[in-house]
């Protein structure tokens, strides 16, 4: 074991890609290993890039690029501009209001904290918010999209541990909403603090007209996660045939509602798509022998002795967990923290009772939010680089961000209803 997670160590520290850190890794195991047959490295590769469920990941992200050039997401600029303009830190709140909203358009955090950064960085810039501020609020308000449906780290987690995707779409609803109100709260506080963007005091009042006008423009995007679980709920489509219909309606929607979907628009898409999917599944085959490696060293066992010999509390055991989660997730891809460490951690939380749903939306918030914290969270190296912000600038001014997140995860840890409230609604207990 110690030798696997050396070279783990090692090779992350070389600043390796993570693929290669995870598959190098794994392989070197089985080359010291002479008990166990070299051809198993092979096996688990392959293993892994045949799942049926794993249908889902690439139809989603394709989803989510389609959306992004036919038009949705400007139509959700502008109901999000629409709904904070007499509020302190106005555009910083656009930011806020625009993750929410497009969660159920990209599914992914990086790729959000990146489009907003550039829709929103320069006009704030100008209007004299401070560059780490700009990227704070850009990159840790993405979180919201860890848990607004179809959110990758659900999925993932969904398939992995054998979860109800259905049931995990609908328990992200409410803590993305939670965390949306938190989030704008502390963007309310810190802005009139530093004297950012105060409200327009001769901007109109919002009238009911006005945003129906608006929704009518935007609510498309708006159903597409309603649509999403009402689907997989009376089983309209399965999880995987899900991403499938999710690209469908995106090109239904940006070809004959919208009509801003063109040829050159769509190959666009294809183009990002082929990229983001070939990150992510080569995560996802190299993570096969590591995993191999990880069960043959009993390592979920001797961690699961080791924490249950701290507390069988279920929810001091729920905050070891996050804790070690959330410092695995500084070093570590989140899509890799939900391969590698959802069979190690989910036998545990069932075990004293925790609803696995529960912890997977806790799951998903914290892993995602190891992509916004140094030293290598990789969302927060794309915004700060997308403006020119140095890193320490962005971690100072991310602090009551990070404090705003925390406190809304110790709320899901204690009072587990307010996630599964609605999954127990639409599909029973």
């Amino acid at each position: 074991m110690s030798f696997l997670l050396i070279c783990f160590v090692v090779f992350i520290i070389l600043g390796m890609p993570i693929a290669f850190v995870i598959g190098i890794a794994g392989m070197a195991y089985f080359g010291a290993t002479p008990i166990l047959p070299f051809e198993i490295v092979v096996q688990q590769i392959v293993s892994q890039s045949q799942s049926f469920a794993f249908l889902a990941v690439p139809f989603f992200i394709f989803a989510g690029n389609l959306m992004n050039v036919s038009g949705i997401t400007e139509r959700l600029l502008g109901l999000a501009r629409l709904v904070t303009r007499r509020m302190y830190g106005g555009t910083a709140q656009i930011s806020v209001v625009m993750s929410t909203l497009m969660g159920g358009v990209s599914g992914s955090a990086t790729a959000d904290a990146a489009m907003e950064t550039r829709i929103l960085g320069p006009e704030m810039m100008r209007l004299g918010y401070s560059k780490g501020y700009i990227c704070a609020v850009n990159c840790i308000t993405a979180l919201i999209t860890a848990t607004i449906p179809p959110s990758l780290g659900l999925i993932i987690f969904g398939f992995i541990g054998e979860v109800s995707i259905g049931r995990l779409f609908a328990a992200g609803i409410i803590p993305g909403i939670l965390m949306m109100l938190f989030l704008m709260t502390t963007t309310t506080i810190t802005s009139r603090i530093r004297r950012y963007d105060p409200p327009k005091t001769d901007a109109p009042k919002l009238t009911v007209k006005e945003l129906l006008d608006n929704l009518k423009e935007s609510i498309w995007a708006l159903l597409f996660p309603v649509i999403l679980i009402i689907g997989i709920r009376f089983g309209v489509f399965t999880p995987s045939e899900s991403g499938a219909f999710a690209v469908a309606y995106a090109l239904i929607i940006g070809k004959f509602v919208y009509k801003e979907l063109t040829w050159a628009k769509f190959k666009e898409a294809l183009v990002m798509s082929f990229k983001d999917n070939g990150a992510i599944m080569l995560i996802i085959a190299m993570s096969g022998p590591f995993s191999y490696a990880i069960t043959w060293v009993r390592l979920p066992i001797a961690m699961s002795n080791m924490i249950f010999g701290i507390t069988d509390n279920p929810q001091l055991l729920t905050l070891i967990m996050l804790g070690f989660l959330f410092i695995s997730g500084m070093f570590v891809d989140s899509n890799v923290n939900f391969l590698l460490l959802t069979p190690i951690f989910l036998p545990m939380v069932t075990s004293v009772g925790m609803d696995p749903v529960h912890f997977g939306v806790l799951m998903a918030t914290i892993v995602t939010l190891g992509v916004m914290t140094p030293p290598i969270g990789s969302a927060l190296y794309t915004v700060c680089g997308i403006i020119g912000c140095p890193p320490e600038e962005y971690t100072k001014a991310s602090l009551p961000f990070l404090v705003a997140v925390l406190l809304e995860l110790a709320i899901l840890v204690f009072l587990p209803q307010v996630v599964l409230w609605i999954p127990n609604m639409i599909f029973g207990p």
